[in-house]
């Protein structure tokens, strides 16, 4: 419809032509001069545009335009959507009054130039052709819109996975589409063999040409096959210069023949492989042109070798008209006429469109370029826009445009080549991947970082180690900070060095610093390893001096949060290694180099495709907790779903705690202290009071390892493991049925009231305000316990009646116990048998205790205690059976993240083993996970899938095994289904009474939600 309305437009204006836009009088007649003859070596696959040459729209513009107006059409002028108004006003006056055809974008956003397009087109009689530099996609000139890797970065993915890069021009032209462009220029097909090439470099794919024109190839068929032009550049080939053309003429001084073998043959590809568009650089190149001068005023260039000996025949755009590589020599306007000369189709960002778009002009009327030629290229680009959409050209619509611009496969196809990039140049021993953590001490130690920030390849080294060190330091460093920093790192093992915010110039080393050099050169001095990732050029490994001193070095090609939590996953075994070399660094580390690792190892963080999930799977989970949310079942919590050990969902919903809910208000008028009440957004690293997840993530793991060195058996009685019940009724329970929960033991007992007066207040005998070795044991805020008190646990356990009737009762009371048997039997504390035996080898942060090793507002508030603390229970265990033993139990007490969760929970589902290590053996722990006794499906202290529990998804596999936990907590693992899901709420805050999260089933929802997505 709108395409008609074109066509209206210019058949009723023709005759009413203001003016400016009329042949002026006296104007000669135009002369159609014979097309030269051509002598075409090498004709190439037609670019499909070429079929609406003399299509009937075309024709009929063609019959209106005016020999001005197709003159304009030539024209594609520069626009920004992030300048002000008076100069968008001096582009739509460009459109209005010159009638120009079209315009390259460059910075700005989305949705202001989405806007402006819409105001352009609307002002344009014929629709407007749009570019973009999209090398990496449209996020490379515009924010809020994801990036793609660089083209080095992809250079260096090895062939079995490239088909992804077809992948990636799709997407890149689905979002060109969006954003209602039409012609993208890139791909770079210049092969980058100078490693001072100013302006190229990690631009361009590699320095072999044959890798080149392949991944340029697919690239290009990615775009052209979604329907956005492709253009190539930067003809004849841009790769081995040492001057920027933005600034000066950079000049080739390779002979034909190495032309022929390097620079020409990607160009020869596309063209062979129908590429609709080419891109001509200002280069000096004498063995092509003995004229020397730009080559895009070179005729012997443009149309000898590029239409007629390589016959290509699509549209030739000009670099940008701008640039002093062009009109250093050349004044505006007689540059735009020799490029037409020279037989370019369209000048992109001349200088001053009015003077240029008035010299050709009056070379036309003078007969210096002939109409023919003129009417040729403006057939060419009509043609590609009707090829492109633009006869049905509809306005962009601005909702859901960021959304649009950003979904879940773009995402996934950005992460995957970039993890398959990560090149592994060094691995001495076979350090990487890192195993034994529990014998390492491990920093990180990032160069050019702020110290103030933490930078994504610490948090993601965090999420494998939560006890690394973490250190920044300026590019260019102090003697003294380096002195300070050396003697900070003395005591580590390991250090992770990380070089970052580098330059991408290789005059200025790109910004690796001889500071940075000479630290280097210390930390790798006998008794520390170093491994070095390097987040830049591949030609900055060059400039690293002590390289071959460092026990590994990762080359991530660019500064990205992906690569930057990708090389920390390869260090841990999250990845492997696949990626090789796309140019030479060094005699030893030639194009083609890369040393190979296995995955697997630990968590890997990706996406749902990843794991082949439907990637629709982090949209469902949204919409749960948003209903969650929304109940106020929560104030917020911490999702993960991994499979296959790929972490492909882990968010963070809500906030750590109801602000203005009506029980706080009503204890701030009591003038009760309530603690910290913030609406502080939950992060991942938040951490939870996990409840009675803590039987299966401390008191089973515990036993576990117990079992595995002979100091326990679930075949024994509890009289047998403790002393103290032996003249009870207990002595004879046997611990399967004990640990299944199914041994006449009652769930709990209200332990707290026999250490509190008639009206609730706390014995004294019992309780301090401050701690003391009579009062060891930490309550709560402000509130220490007896030593006395686990002993008197201990009686009240011993003394319980045993239920009438045994059955099925989750019960409490025997892990009550278990940290006293771990003492017996190791010497050691339960949390430190923990630490060492199970969260060190596993990089854990799961903790008992969490204020002694992590800041308040990390950690989610619970409840508030009306019963035994009166106050806000945060970093304190909600369990007050739990408190008193002061926050450390077999039952209760243990704090962590999702992720501190998962690593256990995976390390179940993988058979006991996790980072290299067998922690669990694997034969004992499949004896912990099947049925213990008849009728009653609960494995030993796991949960495992009941029909119509609350805990079990209708889909879950009869297998699965996990808890749940009172404050909110969730995990399931489902071994036939290789899925760990994890859900952690503070559900009871402000108030234990608050049943909506299981009224809604959210835990069980999400589980099932994770099923459904399964591929």
């Amino acid at each position: 419809m709108l395409a008609k309305k074109y066509l209206w437009l210019l058949l009723l204006a023709a005759p009413l032509l203001a003016p400016a836009q009329r042949r002026p009088a006296g104007r000669p007649a135009l002369r159609r001069a014979a097309p030269t003859p051509r002598k075409t070596a090498n004709v190439g696959q037609s670019p499909a545009f070429l079929r609406y040459l003399h299509s009937s729209w075309v024709d009929s513009l063609m019959r209106v335009l005016t020999p001005r107006q197709r003159v304009a059409q030539l024209f594609m002028v520069a626009a920004y959507s992030n300048k002000p108004a008076i100069y968008q006003d001096s582009i739509s006056a460009l459109i209005r009054d010159y009638g120009i055809g079209g315009m390259i974008f460059f910075q700005g956003g989305p949705v202001r130039q989405a806007r402006l397009l819409n105001r352009f087109q609307g002002e344009s009689r014929v629709p407007l052709l749009v570019a973009m530099d999209g090398e990496w996609g449209a996020g490379m000139r515009l924010d809020s819109v994801p990036r793609f890797p660089f083209q080095m970065s992809l250079g260096a993915v090895p062939r079995a996975d490239s088909g992804l890069i077809y992948d990636m021009g799709r997407e890149v032209a689905r979002q060109f589409r969006r954003l209602g462009m039409q012609v993208n220029f890139a791909p770079v097909v210049d092969v980058n063999n100078n490693p001072a090439n100013p302006v190229i470099g990690f631009r361009s794919w590699g320095e072999n040409p044959a890798e080149v024109a392949r991944l340029s190839r697919l690239y290009m068929r990615g775009m052209q096959d979604a329907g956005i032009l492709a253009v190539a550049k930067h003809f004849p080939g841009h790769g081995d210069v040492s001057a920027d053309s933005h600034l000066a003429l950079p000049l080739v001084s390779a002979s034909r023949a190495r032309l022929d073998s390097l620079e020409l043959p990607p160009f020869k590809n596309m063209i062979a492989n129908g590429i609709g568009g080419m891109m001509v650089a200002h280069l000096d190149v004498p063995a092509l042109d003995t004229a020397r001068g730009p080559s895009t005023l070179s005729k012997t260039i443009v149309t000898g070798l590029l239409r007629q000996q390589l016959g290509f025949r699509g549209v030739v755009f000009t670099d940008a008209m701008n640039m002093k590589g062009v009109i250093a020599k050349t004044p505006t306007g007689e540059a735009e006429v020799r490029a037409l000369l020279a037989g370019n189709d369209v000048l992109e960002f001349s200088k001053n469109v009015p003077v240029a778009l008035a010299a050709v002009l009056a070379a036309v009327d003078s007969g210096r370029i002939a109409q023919a030629r003129i009417d040729a290229s403006c057939r060419r680009v009509l043609a590609l826009k009707q090829w492109a959409g633009l006869r049905e050209y509809q306005p962009i619509k601005e909702h859901n445009l960021i959304a649009d611009l950003d979904p879940p496969h773009a995402r996934y196809l950005s992460h995957r080549l970039m993890a398959h990039s990560l090149t592994l140049l060094r691995n001495q021993g076979n350090i990487l991947p890192l195993q034994r953590l529990d014998t390492l001490r491990l920093a990180t130690l990032v160069l050019g970082g702020e110290p103030a920030d933490t930078t994504d390849f610490q948090r993601a080294v965090a999420d494998y180690d939560a006890q690394a060190g973490h250190f920044h330091l300026p590019t260019a460093p102090t003697l003294d900070e380096l002195m300070d920093i050396r003697a900070r790192l003395f005591g580590y093992d390991v250090v992770l060095v990380v070089l970052q915010n580098l330059g991408r110039l290789p005059a200025t080393n790109f910004n690796i610093s001889p500071e940075a050099n000479l630290l280097l050169r210390e930390l790798t001095k006998p008794g520390q390893r170093v491994i070095l990732s390097i987040f830049g050029s591949a030609y900055a490994a060059a400039k690293v001096r002590d390289l071959d001193r460092t026990s590994a070095v990762v080359m991530a090609y660019q500064d990205s949060p992906d690569a930057q939590t990708l090389a920390a996953q390869l260090i841990f075994g999250g990845v492997g290694a696949v990626g090789k070399l796309p140019v030479s660094v060094a005699n030893e580390l030639p194009a083609g180099f890369g040393l190979m690792t296995q995955p697997g190892l630990r968590l890997a963080y990706a996406h749902p495709e990843d794991a082949n999930m439907d990637n629709r799977l982090e949209a469902r989970v949204d919409s749960i907790m948003a209903q969650a949310l929304a109940a106020r079942a929560t104030p917020g919590g911490q999702v993960l779903i991994a499979r296959r050990g790929v972490v492909v969902l882990r968010k963070s919903y809500g906030v750590q705690a109801f602000t203005s809910s009506p029980s706080a208000l009503s204890l701030r008028e009591k003038g009760l202290e309530v603690g910290i009440l913030n609406g502080r957004a939950v992060q991942n690293t938040n951490l939870y009071d996990l409840a009675s997840l803590t039987k299966v993530l401390a008191a089973t793991p515990a036993l576990l390892r117990l079992q595995a060195q002979g100091k326990f058996s679930p075949d024994s009685t509890l009289g047998q493991l403790f002393p103290f019940l032996r003249k009870t009724n207990k002595a004879g329970l046997p611990m399967r049925a004990v640990l299944a929960h199914q041994a006449g033991l009652p769930a709990g007992l209200p332990f707290w009231k026999a250490f509190a007066k008639p009206d609730s207040s706390l014995r004294r005998a019992w309780f301090r305000a401050d701690s003391s070795a009579r009062f060891p044991l930490p309550v709560a805020r402000g509130l220490w316990g007896s030593r006395r008190l686990p002993g008197c646990l201990y009686r009240q356990i011993g003394a319980a009646p045993l239920l009438a009737q045994p059955g099925y009762v989750d019960s409490d009371l025997s892990f009550y116990l278990y940290p006293e048997l771990v003492l017996r039997r190791t010497g050691q504390s339960f949390a430190r048998f923990l630490e060492q035996e199970v969260y060190r080898p596993l990089g854990s942060g799961l903790r008992f205790r969490p204020l002694h090793t992590a800041s308040a507002g990390r950690i989610a508030p619970t409840e508030y205690d009306s019963l035994l603390r009166r106050q806000l229970l945060r970093g304190y265990v909600d369990d007050e059976g739990a408190a008193l033993l002061g926050g450390v139990s077999g039952h209760a007490g243990l704090f962590g993240s999702s992720n501190d969760v998962a690593q256990l929970a995976q390390t179940y589902a993988w058979g006991g083993r996790y980072g290299g290590q067998q922690l669990f053996d694997k034969n004992i722990l499949a004896d912990w996970v099947r049925p213990q006794l008849p009728g009653n499906p609960r494995g030993l202290a796991l949960d495992r899938a009941r029909p119509g529990a609350e805990n079990t998804a209708p889909g879950a596999s009869a297998g699965s095994f996990g808890h749940s936990g009172f404050t909110g907590t969730y995990f399931w693992v489902d071994p036939e289904k290789e899925l760990v899901v994890v859900v952690l709420t503070n559900r009871v805050n402000p108030s234990w009474r608050n049943q909506k999260l299981s009224e809604l089933r959210v835990r069980t929802q999400i589980q099932q939600a994770a099923l459904e997505a399964l591929r």
